[in-house]
C-alpha cells in the first residue's frame, strides 16, 4: 500500500512538471488590474475565453470607471458592450447587481473570503475561488468542467460533484499548485483532452495517466 501511495505521488509530480513545461506556471490575468475589475472579468469569462473578455473590457471600464458607476449603469447599454462574450443578458444583469452590492456592503472593495464573495450576485464557488486566487493569491482549487473531467481521467479524483473533486484535489496536489492547476487543465482540455475526444497519442501526460473513462469513450465511438 505504501509503495502504491508513493507511486501515485511520483505520477502526480511528473504530471505537474509536464503541465508547467507546456502551459507555464503563471496565469495571464485581465488587462485591468483593480480587484473589482478582475472580478467583473471573471464573471464575464464564464463559458468563453479570457481573450474574448479582454476585447470588451476597454469599452466597459472606459465607460464605467468605478464599481459605483457600473452599479448604476443602464442594463441595456452594458449588455450591448459585452454582447461579444456570450450570455450577455445574464452577465450584464449580474455584473451590475454585483457592483451595486460591492458598493452597498463592502464600500467598493472585493471581499477576501469565500463566504462574503458568495453573497455577490453572479458569483458561485468557482468564481469566488478563482477570484481569491487571481486577485489576492489565496490558494484554492477552482473546479470547472475541464478540471472536473481531467482530474477524474487522471485518477486524481472520484467525486461526482465539483465540490467533492475540489476536496480531493486539495489532498492530492501540493498547495503551491492549487492556483495554477485550473488554467493549466483548462488549456489542456481545450487543446488535447476534450470532452468529446481524449487525444492520448499526442498527450504529454499519457505515461502517467490512468485514462479512466477514455477506453469506454473510444468503444462507444467505435462499436
Amino acid at each position: 500500500m505504501e509503495a502504491s501511495k508513493q507511486n501515485r505521488q511520483e505520477y502526480v509530480t511528473e504530471i505537474l512538471s509536464r503541465l508547467d513545461e507546456r502551459y507555464g506556471s503563471e496565469k495571464e490575468t485581465f488587462d485591468f488590474p483593480q480587484p473589482w475589475q478582475q472580478l467583473v472579468g471573471i464573471i464575464l469569462s464564464a463559458q468563453t475565453t479570457d481573450r474574448q473578455v479582454n476585447q470588451v473590457l476597454p469599452q466597459l471600464f472606459g465607460t464605467y470607471g468605478t464599481p459605483a458607476e457600473l452599479g448604476k449603469a443602464d442594463v441595456g447599454e452594458v449588455m450591448e458592450i459585452i454582447r461579444p462574450v456570450g450570455l450577455h443578458k445574464t452577465k450584464g444583469r449580474n455584473i451590475i447587481a454585483c457592483c451595486r452590492r460591492l458598493e452597498e456592503e463592502f464600500g467598493g472593495a472585493v471581499p477576501q473570503s469565500i463566504q462574503e464573495l458568495l453573497r455577490l450576485p453572479g458569483v458561485g464557488r468557482k468564481t469566488a475561488t478563482l477570484c481569491l486566487a487571481d486577485v489576492y493569491h489565496i490558494p484554492g482549487v477552482t473546479v470547472d468542467t475541464h478540471v472536473f473531467r481531467i482530474a477524474r481521467r487522471l485518477g486524481w479524483a472520484r467525486g461526482k460533484t465539483p465540490a467533492a473533486v475540489e476536496k480531493e484535489l486539495e489532498a492530492v496536489l501540493p498547495r503551491t499548485h492549487w492556483n495554477r492547476i485550473n488554467f493549466q487543465l483548462v488549456e489542456h482540455g481545450r487543446t488535447i483532452c476534450s470532452a468529446r475526444k481524449a487525444d492520448c497519442k499526442i498527450c504529454p501526460l499519457t505515461p502517467w495517466c490512468e485514462k479512466i473513462g477514455v477506453e469506454k469513450q473510444h468503444e462507444e465511438r467505435n462499436p
